[in-house]
């Protein structure tokens, strides 16, 4: 379907402006498909995103050092990784080289849920299957260069 269907919109100013367009609207659809993959968890896309980051790191991190890595970089990382912290998901540690600091670390129960989400993760691959590999991997050289 063409985003002038899917967002009812007759013309655009230039191809530009519907490739701004089509790239917001897509993000958006792909988020709330994503979020609904992982609402029977009881996670957040965002939260899903600190997990992994943090279960990828070889050492504890920061918040700030996992909102430098977060996807979604306008997103209050410290009362995301708060909430997971309630959950059971990650724990934190004062920092031993700077006790002012605190180190985000997952715990064994974020691990298990990551392991859990991961056998999913063709459920997650499917969000994209119109796509051919060779098209995915021209989508993304695209999204790059437009970000480069």
């Amino acid at each position: 379907m063409s985003i002038e269907k899917d967002i009812q919109q007759q013309a655009f100013r230039n191809e530009y402006q519907k490739a701004t367009v089509n790239i917001i609207f897509s993000a958006g659809w792909l988020h709330e498909r994503i979020r609904s993959l992982l609402e029977t968890e009881d996670i957040t896309p965002q939260q899903y995103n600190i997990l992994r980051i943090l279960r990828g790191s070889k050492t504890p991190l920061s918040t700030l050092q996992i909102r430098e890595r977060m996807l979604d970089k306008m997103s209050d990382t410290s009362r995301i990784v708060e909430r997971l912290q309630k959950k059971g998901l990650v724990e934190k540690k004062t920092c031993p080289s700077d006790k002012r600091l605190v180190d985000v670390i997952i715990s064994k129960k974020g691990i298990s849920l990551l392991e859990k989400l991961d056998k999913r993760n063709t459920e997650l691959d499917a969000l994209l299957k119109s796509l051919s590999t060779e098209e995915a991997k021209t989508l993304n050289d695209l999204l790059d260069k437009m970000r480069s």
